[in-house]
């Protein structure tokens, strides 16, 4: 089996639709694909209407937290998506979204980047608007070559000239809600540190015996040494190991099931959920 536990479409920041990304993943070869969109459920009805037979869809959220400072992700796997308390937390967060980006939008205009509000909006296209939609002007504009490229001190990475905060759950709050929404619990790339400031181990230990079930550990923006150091930690820990390509479509250079978690973590998941169940394709429409 090939599982891939990490993607998104334009409900959140990627460039397929929730419907062309369950597409893309059976033709990339997986059986098993999960939408993590950020902090939303929206592109849920789109990707199972149009799943194709033989691709398993697993639906999660991918929820923007922060612990002492220091921003990270939770991926929420096969919550209940109505459970009120996880719903309107996420609400919330996504609320935020819109004043923070057009306070990035400030900031850069401030730093004589004429980048605009309508811009930011258009190629966010209704989606849950977030950084690489603000980075992907700054790619049209020719500040930046690549989304990537955008994320750093000098652009939007955090503490950089042109970020801006937003409301972020804390990770504790975050399992708490996922956990009551019969769902799984596993921290995004936690070693990415490119992105800014990464959490420590002590913290990802006091996670995990709050309840914190696996760490993302084969992910593009983790070395060799990350991964080996991360596979340590969780056997340490006693946390489920996952893989995933965090794929955002042509927002990122990497592919559908470019990293993969193993079958045995898979069905680890599958059996801790209560909140919902794995949908089986039936060949889309």
């Amino acid at each position: 089996m090939r599982i891939d536990l990490h993607c998104h479409s334009t409900a959140s920041d990627g460039t397929d639709t929730p419907a062309e990304l369950v597409r893309n993943a059976a033709a990339a070869g997986l059986d098993v694909v999960a939408l993590t969109d950020h902090d939303t459920t929206r592109g849920y009805a789109e990707a199972i209407a149009a799943l194709p037979g033989g691709l398993t869809l697993v639906t999660g959220a991918e929820l923007s937290c922060r612990i002492d400072g220091i921003s990270m992700h939770m991926l929420a796997y096969l919550f209940d998506p109505e459970e009120s308390d996880l719903l309107a937390e996420r609400e919330l967060v996504r609320d935020d979204r819109v004043p923070r980006a057009r306070g990035m939008v400030a900031k850069l205009n401030a730093l004589g980047v004429p980048v605009t509000w309508e811009q930011v909006e258009r190629i966010a296209a209704g989606g849950s608007v977030g950084r690489p939609h603000v980075a992907s002007a700054l790619v049209e504009l020719g500040v930046v070559p690549t989304v990537s490229d955008a994320f750093t001190e000098e652009w939007l990475a955090d503490g950089g000239r042109a970020f801006v905060e937003k409301h972020e759950t804390d990770p504790f709050e975050a399992i708490r809600l996922i956990k009551g929404a019969g769902g799984v619990a596993v921290f995004a790339h936690p070693a990415a540190a490119k992105r800014g400031r990464t959490v420590p181990e002590s913290a990802i230990a006091e996670l995990a015996a709050a309840g914190l079930d696996g760490i993302e550990v084969d992910h593009m923006d983790h070395d060799a040494e990350s991964r080996d150091r991360l596979r340590g930690l969780a056997e340490e820990l006693g946390l489920l190991v996952t893989g995933s390509s965090d794929y955002h479509g042509s927002r990122k250079t990497v592919a559908l099931g470019e990293y993969t978690t193993d079958p045995e973590v898979y069905g680890e998941i599958i059996r801790r959920a209560t909140g919902a169940f794995p949908v089986p394709g039936t060949g889309g429409i």
